[in-house]
């Protein structure tokens, strides 16, 4: 009988998809620290000497170009990018019925909690996570790991290809990890560097996008997401906020339930203040979340708190 295996991976801060992640959430914490009602939706795309930074913007706050290049700066560490910015207002359409107190989007999200980890995510993400944010340490560069496990939460593969390392370095970090991890390496096998060892890494290796690792930064493979990146997004829009307001209503039902796992899925429609589903799968069996305001003013209620 074959054991079944789960596979999850995770990329360092200095990925090119997770340093555009960086750049939206900065010029949105940016706007929300002058206007705490300011409306964002901003989507960075970066790659070869070239960051465009686009979206739309409704606030009484304000960022100069200059402000711009310092925030690419601060998560690049180098200022060699041409940064071209173009930021509309929203579109009073949209804002007519989100003033009413609407979602600002249609939107699906998921919140998943397990018995796995004190994270409360699958353990394969998990320990792709623990990894990938051991060996960023040690090498603050663009990185990834992967890790397989077993039915038996047991570590068959591990995966790791950190830029400006040397094989053999890594190959000694990685077992230190797994030997943290109480993991004997003699039934792991060790991808590091599979490709060889590169020095070229980042933007200047690859173009980045935000919201293209929205699997990475919910649970891994094993759960469904929405869809909606989180990235550069005020709270009216539900693909952040919902995803997590619905991990925390997981979180808990998982505790109240000692349950072995708890999907919650909600779904929202632009304009309108309540879900049109929220329902929680609670080891399986689906249940009713009244106990939790899922409308748009209990999000906010949500955010506010934490």
């Amino acid at each position: 009988m074959s054991i079944q295996t789960f596979t999850s991976e995770y990329v360092s801060p200095r990925h090119p998809d997770k340093m555009c992640d960086r750049i939206s959430d900065a010029i949105l914490e940016k706007f929300i620290k002058q206007d705490s009602n300011s409306r964002v939706a901003v989507e960075t795309l970066g790659g070869h000497g070239k960051i465009f930074i686009v979206g739309e913007v409704t606030s009484s706050g304000n960022i100069s170009q200059v402000e711009y290049e310092k925030i690419v700066f601060d998560v690049t560490k180098t200022d060699l990018y041409d940064v071209a910015v173009h930021i509309t207002q929203q579109s009073p359409e949209i804002a007519q019925g989100v003033d009413t107190g609407g979602a600002g989007d249609q939107g699906i999200v998921i919140g998943y909690a397990c018995n796995h980890n004190d994270e409360m995510i699958p353990q394969e993400h998990y320990l792709a996570k623990s990894l990938c944010n051991y060996l960023y340490t040690k090498y603050p560069y663009d990185g990834k790991t992967q890790i397989t496990i077993n039915s038996q939460h047991e570590i068959t593969h591990a995966v790791a290809s950190f830029q400006n390392t040397k094989t053999d370095k890594l190959t000694d970090d990685v077992i230190t990890w797994l030997q943290d991890k109480k993991t004997s390496t003699s039934g792991v096998r060790l991808l590091l560097n599979p490709a060889g060892e590169w020095n070229t890494g980042g933007f200047d290796a690859d173009t980045g996008l935000t919201g293209r690792k929205i699997v990475i930064d919910q649970y891994g493979p094993r759960v469904p997401v929405g869809g909606g990146a989180f990235s550069g997004k005020d709270w009216t829009k539900v693909d952040r906020s919902g995803a997590k307001y619905a991990k925390h209503i997981a979180q808990k039902l998982l505790e109240k339930n000692t349950a072995d796992e708890v999907r919650v899925e909600l779904a929202y429609v632009i304009g309108l203040p309540k879900p049109v589903q929220s329902v929680a799968y609670i080891d399986g069996i689906p249940t009713k979340i009244d106990e939790f305001d899922c409308s748009m003013k209990g999000i906010l209620s949500f955010i506010q708190k934490n």
